[in-house]
């Protein structure tokens, strides 16, 4: 038996076989819906019944004063009787109290009466309109009426759980409410979020980290743009991601570029082929902003200024923001038209299915447009509550949120004459080396910024913007990466008691200063490299 039924009523017209059928395509692949209809009945007890509207109206008359309307329930119970129980079967429609009486019966609480109405000069447009061709319909909307049946349908109204005023809403509003009285939403908001952010100034492994957490996910979502660049580990060469999430070579999980996010179209197509990604698996939001060639030029004063990279993304968004006629949408791009598609609606459908989402952000907390060291910043808010806004996700539904740090944190190279961004106690790569037992060469040779390939400034661990950080993303988790970097002999550590002492003691109070588990720890740039110590 099913473990609901829906049953609808309503004048002709109203609109109950546009809802059925607008339930049945949304959320089939959610439930086991199934449209049952009473002119089914109809056709199957009255065999060889002439297919006019006035003869099956009489017709059913019939058959309800001969059963009181009780053979509308018989002839349900028959339909579902092979029916799993988790399925919802959508009935349209029942006409009289006596059919809804002996179904509400044999069903009990399983039972939802939903009503369908409209006003009788929009039934009669609709029913001019009207195209049937499963029945010959009667001349005019006048006629219809006339049975008498038809012309107290109206009054079921008063005993139905829901009522809606079809020619108040749009199909679609319909179709939300009452899916809604339904259920069929669902009654909670799950936490089935988790978001990855830097702590620090970017650069801090996150694309490693994220790669590595990717195969639990049914979503990977990407915000930011091509300013960043998230290095991946792989054989034989190692892959730099700036557009698509950085588990897409090692997931096989669906792809989301979100509304916030801001696209370098030659950039992305690039790695859309390199990556062999298929239009089935890559959505990309209508709404992403695109970065244009002459962005990228009027950003050189940046570059020399405050060591940007000068891709375009600040300029692009202050296009955006001033809402300028010359601005460009991802829509509005014909070699993306294949991956486009509403990134709310993948979202909901994740959503809906219990999929997990991985979000990942971009830069680091440090860089935040609100909350970093202006104006040494990137051009937007790199924090949790940031990456949720440019996703369209609410905070209600976030679950985890691991925040990624390095042991020594970086900012690119200052240009001549001018700074890249203040930093705490900055030190120089041969003093690292000093203490790691690295190569001084190799280590600057490695040092190197993902997207502009300048130099890297490092300093010591920055205590202070550490709590910063926290306090502004409240993580759940930290990822720890670059451990070699405290003694080069935690590249050899497999299991957390393989570290070196000094490096167990500082993760120790990274936790404490946090407030947060050190989950995951980094030991190398290497596919297992990572140390798991999650308890989820």
């Amino acid at each position: 038996m099913p473990k609901l039924i829906v049953l609808l009523s309503g004048r002709v017209c109203a609109g109950k076989t546009t809802l059925a059928r607008r339930l049945g395509q949304t959320f089939a692949d959610k439930y086991k819906l199934k449209h049952v209809k009473t002119f089914d009945f109809l056709k199957r007890l009255g065999d060889g019944i002439e297919l006019q509207r006035d003869t099956m109206q009489e017709f059913g008359e019939r058959l309800d004063r001969r059963s009181g309307g009780a053979w509308v329930c018989e002839e349900l119970l028959r339909e579902v009787q092979n029916h799993d129980e988790d399925a919802i079967v959508v009935l349209d429609s029942v006409r009289i109290l006596g059919q809804i009486e002996a179904i509400r019966k044999a069903f009990g609480k399983r039972v939802i009466h939903i009503h369908l109405d409209a006003r009788l000069t929009e039934l009669e447009k609709r029913y001019k309109r009207r195209n049937n061709a499963e029945i010959k319909e009667l001349a005019s909307y006048a006629d219809v009426q006339r049975n008498k049946t038809e012309r107290n349908v109206p009054k079921l109204a008063k005993i139905a759980d829901v009522v809606i005023l079809t020619d108040r809403c749009t199909e679609d509003d319909v179709l939300i409410r009452a899916a809604s009285h339904v259920g069929l939403f669902g009654r909670e908001y799950l936490r089935l979020v988790d978001v990855v952010v830097g702590g620090q100034f970017g650069s801090e492994g996150k694309g490693q980290i994220a790669s590595f957490l990717s195969r639990e996910y049914e979503l990977l979502v990407r915000v930011g743009g091509p300013n960043a660049g998230h290095t991946v580990y792989q054989e034989p060469d190692p892959y730099t991601f700036h557009h698509l999430p950085s588990g897409t070579n090692s997931s096989q999980a669906k792809l989301l570029i979100v509304a916030g996010a801001v696209l370098y179209v030659p950039t992305l197509m690039k790695e859309i082929a390199e990556c062999q990604v298929d239009r089935e698996r890559l959505i990309i939001d209508p709404q992403a902003m695109i970065i244009t060639d002459a962005d990228r030029r009027r950003e050189t004063n940046l570059v020399a200024n405050i060591g940007s990279t000068g891709q375009g993304v600040g300029q692009a968004t202050a296009r955006r923001v001033l809402r300028g006629k010359t601005v460009k949408l991802a829509k509005d791009i014909p070699e993306l038209k294949p991956y486009i598609g509403e990134g709310l609606a993948v979202l909901e459908h994740a959503f809906a299915h219990r999929h997990r989402v991985l979000l990942e952000g971009t830069q680091g907390t440090g860089l935040s447009l609100y909350h970093g060291y202006y104006p040494h910043v990137t051009s937007r808010d790199t924090t949790v509550a940031g990456c949720l806004a440019e996703a369209g996700i609410s905070p209600n539904r976030v679950q985890r949120v691991v925040m990624v740090c390095r042991t020594y944190p970086i900012r690119v190279q200052s240009p001549k004459g001018a700074t890249s961004g203040e930093m705490s106690q900055e030190i120089s790569w041969e003093e690292v080396a000093q203490r790691s037992r690295h190569d001084a060469v190799d280590l600057r040779s490695k040092e190197l910024t993902s997207t502009t390939k300048r130099q890297r400034r490092v300093s010591e661990f920055d205590w202070a913007l550490l709590r910063r950080a926290a306090t502004l993303n409240a993580p759940t988790d930290i990822a720890l990466t670059f451990v070699d970097y405290i003694a080069k002999a935690n590249e050899k550590a497999r299991r957390f008691e393989q570290l070196t002492p000094d490096t167990i003691r500082f993760i120790e109070e990274v936790e404490r200063v946090a407030a947060a588990p050190v989950s995951l720890v980094s030991t190398r740039f290497h596919s297992r490299s990572i140390i798991d110590r999650r308890m989820w």
